[in-house]
This record gives C-alpha cells, structure tokens and sequence, in this order.
C-alpha cells in the first residue's frame, strides 16, 4: 500500500494505524516520486494528499485511471475544497476522507475499498465467469468489453458500473445505491458523479444515445440495464 502525502507527521500516523491492522505500507512525501512510484508499482492501494508540492494528487489519480491495471486510490482532502474532491471522484478516485479526518474512519475506508474490489476483481488463476448481455460480451478475467465483437474502451471505472448492472438484470438502482455499489461510497450531493458515468458509458455501448437500448433511466428512480438477455457462459 502506498500513501502520498507530503505532511510527515499525518503519513507517520496514517502508515503506523495500517500496520497495526496487518498492511504493508511505503510513504512518499512529495508529487513527483509519489507520481514515479504510484504508476511504477504493484499496489492494493494508493492514498493520495491532493495537495502535494510538485505534483498534485488529482493529475497522480488520473494518471492510475490511464493505466490498464485497476488501482484503488483514496483521496485526502481538505473539507474546505469541495471542487477538488468533485474532480477526484470524476477522476476515479475510490472514495475520499477529509481533514482533519479520524484515523479509525480512514482505515475503515481502506478496508471497506479492499473488500468491493475483492468483489468486482478477478482471482488470478480461477475459473471466471463471461457474462452476456445482449450484443454485450464482458470477459472478468481480462477486463475486457465488446459489443457484437467490437472491442469497447472503457476506464475502470465504466467497467464496474457496467459489470454491476450486468450482475443485476433488470433492477433498478437509484444514484445513492450506485454510489455505495459501484464507488464504495454513499454522499448526498455527488449524484451527478453517477450521472456523468452514465453519460460515457452509453456513449460507448449504445447505438443511439437518445434512445438507449442497454442503460434505460427509470425516470423518478434511477437507472437500470434492460438486455434482452443475460447469460453466464
């Protein structure tokens, strides 16, 4: 586990609390090694200080969001700068706490981050599932995403809001629900997070976007994925 954080006081305290509870964990105190080393190693996690000298922690974020492999990150930030922390989440960011924050509730974050992507992730040599839906083929030990065999792009992020969906055919999910399944998380007010997810993923899985086939709004509830079928194969 890697924590990017340039006061050394709060990374002491933030590494101390997560080997008492069995983690392994690196410290890094500014934003260009915290850059080398986030995007360089195999991490369960990175828990990145937004403000960081050199470079900051959203452009760090962003950076994990462009790799192929799927990195958790969880976002400090002041209460005071509620935009940073609207762009850490659009950014990909897992979840977030706010400083001054308690120690106690950190590491329940972590953990809580852990098990969801325990959930949502594939175990390296096991026998995976590939889920149909539709046109819709998604390969969970790959990651990978194709409608009628043309291979779609999608960040991490799309992939587990898409996965979720292809879990629950038919259900319908309000933006809360999505927020606590899919982010990690539940914060009245980030909505529009969901809401922006929504957008580019049906701009990349449907044919029409005015008329979508796959992600269909339940006007007054939430969203749901309405396929014509779904199948474990």
């Amino acid at each position: 586990m890697l924590v990017v954080e340039d006061e050394q006081d709060i990374a002491d305290l933030v590494a101390l609390h997560l080997r008492d509870v069995g983690f392994t964990v690196t410290t890094v105190n500014d934003g260009h090694k915290g850059m080398r080393e986030a995007t360089a190693g195999d991490w369960d996690l990175v828990i990145l200080d937004i403000r960081l000298p050199g470079v900051d922690g959203l452009s760090i974020c962003r950076a994990l969001r462009q790799s192929a492999n799927y990195v958790p990150v969880l976002m400090l930030t002041s209460k005071t700068t509620e935009l940073d922390r609207v762009l850490g989440l659009e950014l990909g960011a897992d979840d977030y706490v706010s400083k001054p924050f308690s120690v106690a509730e950190l590491v329940a974050r972590v953990k809580a981050i852990l098990r969801r992507v325990e959930i949502i992730q594939p175990v390296a040599g096991a026998d995976q599932e590939n889920i149909e839906v539709g046109g819709i083929h998604i390969d969970l030990a790959s990651r990978e995403v194709s409608i009628n065999g043309r291979p779609v792009d999608l960040t991490a992020r799309e992939f587990d809001l898409l996965l979720h969906f292809a879990r629950h055919p038919g259900r319908v999910f309000n933006r809360t629900q999505l927020l606590d399944n899919v982010w990690g998380y539940g914060h009245e007010g980030y909505e529009h997070t969901v809401n922006s997810h929504i957008n580019r993923l049906r701009a990349k899985i449907e044919s029409d976007e005015g008329e979508p086939q796959y992600i269909v709004t339940v006007w007054g509830v939430g969203y749901k994925l309405a396929a014509p079928s779904l199948a474990a194969v």
